[in-house]
């Protein structure tokens, strides 16, 4: 009986585990924030009391289900999952705060420890930064 032919390269595994550049960065779901171990470099910690923006070195591309983000010196792409979390980074330097732009989304009182972690990432990922 003759051999199966040599697999290609281009196998049926998710495009996610080959290529660390695709992997889901956040989330608002059950777990907050799922960060690339190897992208979060140990910085200074995430204080929501503090105004932050998006990073200027980050492009955010609207999508049915949030956004998409990609961070041009890090070359890196990643999603925000949800549109009120869109909302919330798109507008964060309108605010004085993270809590206040989080407030001003909407979003439910429930739902804030999630977006805070979610954003406690974006802030490790370089997504977001403080501002002076």
């Amino acid at each position: 009986m003759p051999s199966p032919p040599p697999r290609s390269p281009w196998s049926r595994r998710p495009s996610s585990k080959r290529s660390r550049s695709t992997a889901c960065a956040v989330s608002t779901r059950t777990v907050a924030a799922v960060v690339d171990a190897g992208s979060a470099e140990a910085g200074p910690a995430f204080d929501p009391s503090l105004p932050h923006r998006c990073s200027p070195s980050v492009a955010l591309r609207p999508e049915p289900f949030g956004a998409l983000v990609y961070h041009f010196g890090t070359r890196k792409l990643s999603f925000l999952k949800t549109p009120q979390l869109v909302v919330v980074v798109r507008d964060l330097d309108q605010y004085p705060d993270v809590h206040a732009s989080i407030e001003a989304a909407g979003v439910e009182e429930s739902q804030r420890p999630a977006y805070l972690s979610a954003l406690a990432g974006l802030a490790a990922n370089g997504t977001i930064e403080e501002r002076s």
